[in-house]
């Protein structure tokens, strides 16, 4: 069976046939890219229940992104909210905090892109610029807001990191879309990614866990990028052992308290 990759959706408004109304989104580029890799594709919905019992999802998991969206709730991470923050959806940001802890703690293979990196690093107790164009100077991290054209800047990425790995390279061609990006990091985590432009983190990572990794790019809409297909591997091989562990072993772990 293919390994399952939970996308964690966001919720917004939306217009479809006759209706106009709240939906949970994720971009079909995100499902593509898993199921190119070989992954089965299951989309996650906020669920209040999950974010007192992460596990009861996790479990049925075997790798997991954490994907773009709306700004994060500065109150998340102790900051008032900056003129420039976008739209916020708390429930969103309480679901994936929580879901990010778990996983780590389960050393279940994560990815976080671009928001998801950020939520990644907030989840480790770090913070967040929230406009870049106040300590950057430039918006060369957003040049056309809502679309990828002319958002391609390099990245170096550091020597033997999981980023690197993943990347097959140390200096990466990238697609960017954000006004916002990593202050103080979050506990745990090593920067292991720069823009080239202006030194600006864009890749994390937990370097205690099997494969946990941020970028602050969209590898999802790069047919060429290594980046989703390294997280589907990882849950591949993932999966493998819990299909090789005997069954009292997967009874016993789907009911620890």
């Amino acid at each position: 069976m293919r390994p399952v990759i939970g996308i964690c959706g966001a919720v917004e408004r939306a217009r479809w046939g006759m209706w106009d109304n709240l939906a949970v989104l994720v971009a079909r580029a995100y499902c593509d890219a898993v199921q190119r890799a070989g992954g089965l594709a299951l989309v996650l919905p906020p669920d209040p229940a999950l974010v007192q019992d992460p596990d009861e999802v996790l479990d049925l998991l075997d790798g997991l992104i954490l994907a773009g969206g709306a700004d994060i709730d500065p109150a998340t991470y102790g900051a008032r909210r900056h003129r420039r923050t976008g739209h916020s959806v708390p429930e969103r940001d309480r679901f994936e905090i929580a879901l990010a802890r778990c996983a780590l703690e389960r050393d279940l293979p994560l990815l976080g892109i671009c928001r998801g990196m950020q939520l990644l690093n907030v989840a480790r107790g770090g913070t967040l610029i929230q406009h870049l164009p106040d300590t950057q100077g430039h918006e060369d991290h957003r040049r056309s807001p809502g679309s990828f054209d002319d958002a391609d800047h390099d990245v170096r990425l550091a020597a033997g990191s999981l980023a690197a790995r993943a990347a097959g390279e140390t200096v990466h061609r990238t697609k960017s879309h954000h006004h916002q990006g990593v202050d103080r990091l979050g506990e745990g985590l090593r920067v292991t990614g720069w823009a080239v432009l202006d030194d600006l983190p864009e890749a994390i990572e937990d370097p205690t866990r099997s494969w946990a990794l941020g970028v602050q790019w969209h590898p999802e809409v790069d047919e060429e990028s290594g980046i989703i297909p390294a997280l589907v591997a990882a849950a591949t091989a993932r999966r493998a052992v819990r299909e090789d562990e005997p069954v009292s072993a997967r009874v016993v772990a789907a009911s620890r308290p």
